[in-house]
């Protein structure tokens, strides 16, 4: 009798064993970018995607179409730095996550994710000018070499791409922004064509900027991020015709988007008031150019690397208008907020 009660005690805590792995093994949540959180278990992983497990039920998940995931075994410091990295406050981000003793994260998908996020948040602050972007830019290959079955390889991929033009990296840029071809979703193919304009923009090579812009304004889109993508290829069109002194072609594409505009996009704003900017500077209109990049400095700050350009315009065109206290104050914040700026 003894000894019956001892098994039957067994048993029954292993029975509790098993119920709880089973209940830590579908505790993992998918937020996809539309619909309702999906409880369940990442199976698996790929550049292409997720498969989760759901009681007796298999769902797939598209790269691209996930806004994030929490797993079960996340570290608090990741879930906390996994949050302020997708809430643009990577500064926060980095706090947390350099806590993260990752060898001691109990499974590789979240291995990769505090990678990932780690290496995401130093880049995005390398192109703000407030990191090394060559160090952030290894930080992102080694989460690529090492997690190549990561959903956030194409991520990965355009944010080496964003540090390689950074760095003036033209044919690095265009290297890792070709990879979004491979992408599962439409978005990231037409992104691949956009980013490609923006690289022979920076580059100055208007002609091969406007063929790729136009190739993203000739395509019948079908969603909001695709018709989104059409409006700053819009943009980076008009920078590129200010750069052939076709300023007044350049001028009403702007005019059309600034009527269109939603300003609580902050990245299209800017991009716009940077590209009106170089529009009135193409047709001497100093003044003219200081009103659109004050609007990106004094409104769209948010956008980075947009509000860094403005800052330097800035400082180059307040003299002409004999104003060099205020070329100076720009100078300043420019070197105060993005110390690394063109660097």
């Amino acid at each position: 009798m003894k000894y019956f009660n001892a098994a039957l005690m067994s048993a029954v805590w292993m029975g509790w064993v098993l119920l709880g792995n089973t209940v830590q093994a579908q505790n993992d949540r998918i937020y996809p970018s539309s619909g309702s959180p999906v409880i369940g278990s990442v199976a698996e992983t790929s550049p292409q995607g997720i498969q989760v497990k759901v009681g007796s039920n298999t769902q797939n998940f598209v790269a691209g179409e996930i806004e994030k995931i929490l797993f079960a075994g996340d570290s608090p410091a990741l879930t906390k730095g996994r949050e302020f990295a997708l809430d643009g406050q990577y500064d926060q981000a980095m706090q947390e996550l350099k806590t993260v003793n990752i060898g001691e994260l109990p499974r590789d998908v979240i291995k990769a994710d505090a990678m990932f996020y780690t290496a995401y948040s130093m880049s995005q602050l390398a192109i703000e000018g407030k990191g090394n972007k060559q160090a952030a830019k290894q930080a992102m290959l080694a989460f690529a070499s090492k997690h190549r079955d990561s959903w956030h390889f194409f991520e990965a991929a355009k944010v080496l791409g964003d540090l390689a033009l950074a760095l003036g990296d033209k044919e690095g840029a265009l290297k890792f922004y070709g990879s979004l071809r491979q992408a599962p979703t439409a978005n990231a193919k037409i992104q691949h064509v956009y980013l490609t304009g923006m690289v022979h923009l920076q580059s100055d090579d208007a002609d091969a900027a406007i063929a790729e812009f136009d190739k993203v304004l000739g395509l019948k889109v079908e969603s909001v991020e695709a018709a989104r993508l059409q409006s700053l290829s819009k943009a980076g069109k008009a920078a590129a015709l200010a750069s052939k002194k076709q300023a007044d072609e350049g001028l009403k594409l702007v005019s059309t988007l600034i009527s269109e505009l939603n300003p609580t996009d902050v990245e299209m704003a800017a991009r716009i008031y940077n590209a009106q900017g170089a529009i009135y500077e193409a047709k001497g209109d100093t003044e003219g150019a200081i009103m659109a990049y004050l609007h990106t400095h004094l409104m769209f700050s948010g956008q980075s690397d947009a509000h860094a350009v403005a800052l330097s315009k800035l400082v180059e065109l307040w003299p002409k208008v004999g104003k060099p206290e205020r070329g100076a104050e720009a100078r300043q914040e420019l070197q105060q907020r993005y110390p690394g700026f063109g660097k």
